[in-house]
């Protein structure tokens, strides 16, 4: 080192190094007993000068050959916050504030709150932000990064280059902050991070970024933050009865935004064409609520979007936050509510991520058998850790209030629960008491479903999970999860199960369709046709369906007609309403074409049938979750593969249904019903109108006094082939 550096105080030597964690303890502006002094760190130029009172400029001297410049004086030559004017050796030449004149713009009761993972709403200060101090607008810049020697904040704005911004750290609080003057909307940046080692650098993306450029660029975007003017209030309102939910229809198309459709010449399109589009088709086909698959910013294309890299970013790829904003407002106004899938089980270990944010295993555990997925190769949640549960739960807050999402489906449930979830002997950690049970990720759970209705009523949180676990859908207080739905696994493997083989073997599975309901008011259930039964090689629904070409889509027709007769809410990816032909694919649209074809037509004009009577018969929801709500009529017919079921509402509204798994008529086939009276058919699967056979009722049977069942009254009926007929009591 040149002799001259030597010489220099310990502190300076630190900042010409890039690795001082505070350098304001040189840098700006520092009183003394002949005036004050200041310092710039300038890489790069070749002259500075402070621009003092009435505009007077101030000659900077650099110090020893370095590029830091300082200047003496009095202290009422220099205003508070100065500005300096720059040129370098090219001669180019700005003005700029000093960002290290200014005071700490972080509250210290956001870092207390912060550090005791209390601070709901943790992305109101960490990140970028833009602000303003006494007329000088410009952003902070805030991260936390407790095992970093030093950060700065980098960008198109100071050529990447880490020494000109370096930032302050808070105490021990592990947050940096920076007040970068100047920086306007649309400005790159990252954070630049130097290990304790003071050798490695790492380059990573905000964590708490609101806005990315565009793949395959990975740089944070300095969010333009325009207020949106929301036009759902009514709505919002009404969602807040809290239980409202429980008992009103709710059949939800699951989406990927990026092959829902596509442009004409294949691309995205953006959020507020797609809120056209969706609401118009959501409308039409009957569906309540639309399901977002992941539309936080992720790396790749070929995917779901569950590997995600800006928690607080809305993709891109459709456009600006504002755009999302508009897409479910749009739906608001037209009465469809709108859930996002969210995902805190796990994140992927990209380089400018969350992985060994700081150098060190911050946000995941340090020992793999803890801290990685091994068969998705992405990192687990440290759970455990203040700041990391606070990451996770105000990222649920955020997309819930700043965004006015109505719930969140949470994904891989499961894979937090339990510490050996897919792991094999010896390849996991017991937890304290020698138990698989995930008691962090639990506590993390309970506090997540806690806050979220709390501090908004009647928003949903719905578990995507696949185990046994007890009381997911119980409420915290009686020793729950706390979360309002989840999704019945179960009976979608078991359903497809069945489904899928030749109806002559059907009778030696028939307890695949009755075991569901032996647990099915355990939880509050949503029964699920979801994307993952569509990918990786299982084929489309129409592909699992049995048979020559009409009787797959007569038993597409009975399985949803099944669906939305059973207890539960109700979930179909997009594309099933119409029978997709193809398995999904990241890289094109559904294949709307077919339904240029009259069997395709049929089957969406059952969903939106389905949807439609769902929705207006209270017997098909307003006890989905209560065991009031069902009775079997014969649950026992194996032979003939045959189920009858009813289905009530709590004021006596009464539903009888009937399904025939094979291809066989049955005509004078007699069920018991709970009442004399006419049963009018509501619906039969089989109807010409969806592409099918045509046998039926003839618009509905009286029911006689003639003793079936281990009922009173009883009435004969024509169950067509591979179909089901609904019959609705009007007591006549």
């Amino acid at each position: 080192m040149n002799e001259q550096l030597t010489e220099l105080p310990a502190p300076v030597r630190r900042v010409l190094e890039a690795r001082h964690h505070d350098p304001f303890e040189v840098l700006g502006r520092h009183p003394g007993p002949a005036g004050v002094r200041v310092r710039v760190f300038a890489p790069g130029v070749v002259q500075a000068e402070l621009i003092g009172q009435g505009g007077e400029a101030l000659p900077m001297q650099r110090l020893a050959e370095t590029d830091l410049f300082e200047w003496h004086g009095p202290a009422e030559r220099l205003p508070t916050h100065y500005q300096v004017a720059y040129r370098d050796g090219d001669g180019h030449q700005w003005r700029a504030h000093d960002p290290y004149c200014f005071a700490p713009q972080l509250p210290d009761y956001d870092l207390y709150l912060f550090g005791e993972g209390k601070h709901w709403h943790a992305y109101r200060f960490l990140g970028a932000h833009r602000h303003t101090v006494e007329g000088i607008d410009g952003v902070v810049f805030a991260t936390w990064a407790p095992s970093a020697a030093r950060v700065s904040v980098v960008g198109n704005f100071n050529a990447w280059d880490g020494r000109r911004h370096p930032m302050r750290l808070r105490g021990s609080s592990g947050v940096w902050e920076l007040f970068v003057p100047g920086l306007q909307p649309g400005d790159l940046y990252k954070f630049e991070l130097l290990n304790r080692d003071n050798a490695t650098l790492h380059l990573k993306s905000d964590p708490y970024g609101r806005s990315f450029e565009p793949r395959p660029a990975t740089s944070s975007r300095v969010e333009a933050a325009e207020p949106y003017q929301w036009g759902d209030d009514d709505w919002m309102a009404g969602r807040r009865e809290q239980d409202a939910w429980l008992h009103r229809p709710m059949a939800t198309y699951e989406v990927h935004l990026g092959s829902w459709q596509r442009s004409e010449d294949g691309g995205f399109l953006d959020y507020r064409t797609l809120a056209h589009r969706l609401v118009d088709y959501v409308l039409a086909q009957g569906f309540t609520h639309i399901e977002l698959l992941p539309v936080s910013e992720h790396p790749l294309d070929a995917s779901w979007g569950y590997q995600t890299v800006g928690y607080y970013a809305p993709t891109s790829r459709f456009g600006d936050p504002n755009g999302l904003r508009y897409l479910v407002d749009h739906c608001h106004r037209h009465g469809i509510g709108v859930l996002l899938d969210w995902v805190p089980a796990h994140f992927p270990k990209d380089a400018h991520g969350l992985a060994r944010y700081d150098g060190s295993a911050l946000y995941e555990h340090e020992d793999p058998r803890r801290g990685e997925h091994r068969d998705w190769g992405t990192l687990i949640f440290n759970y455990g850790r203040n700041e990391v549960r606070n990451f996770l739960l105000s990222n649920a807050i955020y997309w819930l209030e700043e965004f006015h999402f109505d719930g969140l489906r949470v994904d891989a449930v499961a894979s937090l629960l339990y510490l050996d979830y897919s792991r094999e002997e010896g390849d996991w950690l017991p937890n304290i008491y020698g138990g698989n049970e995930n008691l962090e990720a639990i506590s993390f759970l309970r506090e997540l479903n806690t806050v979220v209705h709390q501090l908004h009523p009647g928003a949903l949180v719905v578990a995507e999970e696949s185990t046994a676990w007890p009381m997911v859908s119980r409420p915290v207080w009686l020793g729950g999860l706390g979360f309002s739905m989840k999704w019945n696994m179960g009976w979608m493997h078991d359903t497809l199960n069945y489904i899928s083989k030749d109806p002559i073997h059907r009778q030696y599975h028939h307890d695949r369709l009755t075991f569901g309901l032996l647990y099915a008011f355990t939880e509050n259930f949503v029964l699920p046709f979801s994307h993952d039964e569509v990918v990786h090689g299982k084929g489309s629904m129409i592909d699992k369906m049995p048979g020559d070409p009409w009787q797959r889509f007569a038993n597409l027709r009975l399985l949803y007609a099944y669906l939305y007769t059973q207890p539960g809410k109700k979930l179909l990816f997009m594309g099933c309403e119409f029978a997709q032909g193809r398995e999904w694919s990241h890289d094109r649209a559904l294949d709307w074409e077919l339904l240029e074809r009259p069997q395709h037509q049929g089957i969406q004009r059952l969903v939106a049938d389905l949807n439609r009577l769902y929705r207006e018969q209270p017997a098909l929801h307003r006890l989905d979750f209560d065991e009031r709500g069902f009775e079997w009529i014969d649950c026992h017919d194996t032979a003939q593969s045959t189920l009858s079921y009813v289905r009530k509402d709590e004021h006596g509204a009464t539903i009888v249904v009937a399904l025939n798994f094979t291809p066989l008529p049955r005509k004078g086939y007699r069920i018991g019903v709970p009442h004399a009276g006419f049963y009018r058919e509501v619906m039969n699967t089989d109807s010409a109108h969806y592409g099918g056979s045509d046998v039926g009722n003839g618009g509905g049977v009286m029911a006689s006094a003639v003793p079936w069942m281990g009922r009173e009254h009883s009435m004969e009926i024509t169950l067509p082939p591979l179909a089901a007929v609904v019959f609705v009591h009007t007591g006549e």
